[in-house]
């Protein structure tokens, strides 16, 4: 940690909630894109019994997104210096591209499989973004449990689609 770092003021809460915001709609956006639940592809998939209903999708990852952004936002002003910042800010981003790439594989590339793999990455990332935030704000930590908690069950359910349709 450098002098500066440790003298630097904390940024202020909006700009960087404003960020945090778009970053998430981004990747709800790109990820939006990705998914096509109306492809022949999908249509054919021998899905499991516990897939929730397609609106229960829509529901859960909007209120994910939105702890998700406040987590980021609580957590990027809360790092005690300008290096846990950035780290901070890595992680969220490594987590973001690695929550959008599974749409992407999943949905477009049609690889269950592969999906199922990726996920694997993303609840790592999820779950070491929540032992990260602990030492830098307790509550940014709490918030991604829900999303850890979802993810958890979406490889399941990934995993069991993959299963099914080899």
């Amino acid at each position: 940690m450098s002098v500066a770092d440790a003298s630097a003021p904390r940024p202020a809460t909006a700009p960087v909630a404003v960020a945090w915001t778009a970053a998430v709609a981004a990747t709800a956006a790109v990820g939006g894109l990705g998914t096509d639940v109306s492809s022949r592809w999908y249509r054919r998939l021998a899905l499991p019994s516990f897939q929730p209903p397609g609106p229960a999708f829509g529901i859960v990852w909007t209120v994910l997104y939105a702890l998700i952004a406040i987590a980021a936002t609580r957590a990027t002003v809360a790092a005690r210096d300008g290096d846990e910042r950035r780290r901070i800010v890595w992680a969220f981003a490594a987590n973001l591209l690695l929550n959008v790439a599974w749409t992407w594989i999943f949905f477009r590339g049609h690889r269950a499989g592969a999906a199922g793999v990726e996920i694997l990455a993303l609840q790592a990332s999820t779950l070491l973004l929540i032992r990260q935030l602990v030492a830098v704000d307790r509550t940014a930590s709490r918030l991604l449990v829900p999303y850890a908690a979802w993810v958890g069950f979406a490889t399941v359910l990934t995993w069991t689609i993959a299963i099914r349709n080899r």
